[in-house]
């Protein structure tokens, strides 16, 4: 077994930290139900609710353009501060960003309502999601990241699934305002009151880790760490050496914010285009869900495949299976022809979503560690923004809601040729340090 510390309190690993590992589970299963009740009924009644023009691509995206931006913003900040104040304080603020959102869409007389309570939800989401995802590679091992952040993602996206079915369901057999409100109401405050019962701080183990780093007790491969750089680097450091100084973190962080496109893409433009189609608002939900279900359940495999045959192929493939399914949805129709993309679809988001988060982590020092996956998921999180901003000029432009599903595949395939040619496996156990 590999440990980073010798400390008998303070030991890592999931079994060693079952409960607060759980916890921590149970928190990003709410953070994704927080997202996920805005990801069908909002878009899909954009037009006969909410006042939105038909047509009106741009203005359409503007809500996840909102979301985009500030949930980035707020990616870069929480790493930060979750090293000064610590992570529980930080998913706490999460959530009482949370509060007024299922009001406000409630009482929304117009589309600019619902585009003031999302970016209310990017900060929620920025700090909430961090700090759950931060926190377990706190407690766990290096050998268990892959399967640490699979599981991350699978409750979380679990979550969002779930969310997108069960509020598809109450919207049809109630008001969707009514529905959206007290699905919001119950899943916050629950989530409010358990992080306050039962989640402690896990900084504690961070610190711990890079004392035995500094102190050379370690066991186990060393990671390939950026050379010449800093155990305690600033702010501006980190996010260069994120951005452009360590090639292999620019690819992941490019990578990062590719695959957004694909969300961005299914949160609002699946619902649209099936809703044109003719699909009720719960088949949209089960639709949209399995993309949801598919990525979330099968990280399970993939998160810990990655620990076994490293991360840069199963990122890669990933990817280019991704941009597949999103082309494939173009190919035929009906449901079970539109489940079986988003099947795809999800599966490929399951072999890159987890690993790239494990491979930042991988090669980032305990010291930063928090701040590296902030600025990561700032530059993946800022491809909402500039995803839905592309998309939506590329279907204004062309007239037709499709362009945005070619614009999505094409971009995906590139940007997996951009970690296939400048990365390089990162997993210490298969390629350790030569030094």
């Amino acid at each position: 077994m590999h440990t980073a510390v010798n400390d008998p309190v303070l030991r890592h690993g999931m079994r060693e930290n079952r409960a607060q590992f759980l916890h921590q589970l149970f928190q990003v299963l709410l953070v994704g139900m927080t997202l996920g009740m805005m990801r069908t009924v909002v878009p899909a009644l954009a037009e006969s609710e909410f006042g939105v023009p038909k047509g009106s691509f741009l203005l359409l995206m503007a809500f996840v353009v909102a979301f985009g931006f500030v949930k980035g913003a707020m990616n870069f900040v929480a790493g930060r501060l979750s090293e000064r104040h610590g992570r529980r304080k930080v998913l706490i603020w999460g959530w009482l960003t949370a509060v007024p959102v299922p009001v406000i869409v409630y009482f929304a007389p117009s589309w600019s309502w619902v585009v003031a309570a999302t970016v209310l939800l990017g900060i929620n989401q920025g700090l909430t999601w961090s700090m759950t995802q931060t926190s377990k590679l706190d407690l766990t091992r290096p050998d268990q990241r892959g399967l640490t952040i699979g599981l991350n993602e699978f409750a979380g996206y679990f979550g969002v699934a779930a969310a997108g079915v069960i509020t598809g369901y109450l919207s049809t057999e109630l008001d969707p305002r009514v529905g959206l409100l007290i699905f919001g109401a119950v899943v916050i405050a629950g989530a409010i009151v358990t992080t306050l019962a039962w989640v402690h701080e896990s900084l504690p183990w961070a610190h711990a880790e890079a004392r035995a780093h500094a102190a050379g007790t370690t066991t186990g491969p060393t990671p390939r760490y950026p050379r010449d750089f800093p155990d305690a680097p600033s702010t501006w450091q980190v996010f260069a050496l994120m951005s452009w100084r360590d090639r292999r973190m620019a690819a992941f962080s490019q990578a990062g914010l590719v695959e957004k496109f694909v969300d961005a893409l299914v949160w609002v433009f699946y619902p649209v285009y099936l809703y044109q189609q003719g699909l009720s608002l719960p088949d949209i939900g089960w639709v949209v869900g399995i993309y949801g279900f598919v990525w979330g359940g099968s990280q399970f495999v993939t998160g810990r495949l990655s620990d076994l045959i490293g991360r840069r192929i199963p990122i890669v493939l990933g990817m280019w299976i991704c941009g597949g399914g999103v082309a494939l949805t173009l190919l035929d129709t009906g449901v079970f022809w539109w489940s079986l993309s988003a099947a795809v679809t999800g599966f490929g988001m399951a072999l890159l979503y987890p690993n790239l988060s494990a491979a930042v982590a991988d090669i980032a020092h305990p010291g930063w560690r928090g701040s590296a996956i902030g600025i990561y998921r700032f530059w993946r999180d800022l491809g909402y923004g500039i995803g839905a901003l592309v998309l939506g000029v590329a279907s204004q432009l062309s007239g037709d809601l499709t362009t945005g599903f070619w614009v999505t595949a094409i971009a995906m395939g590139v940007s997996g040729l951009w970690v296939l040619l400048a990365a390089e496996e990162t997993h210490p156990g298969i390629n350790p340090a030569t030094d």
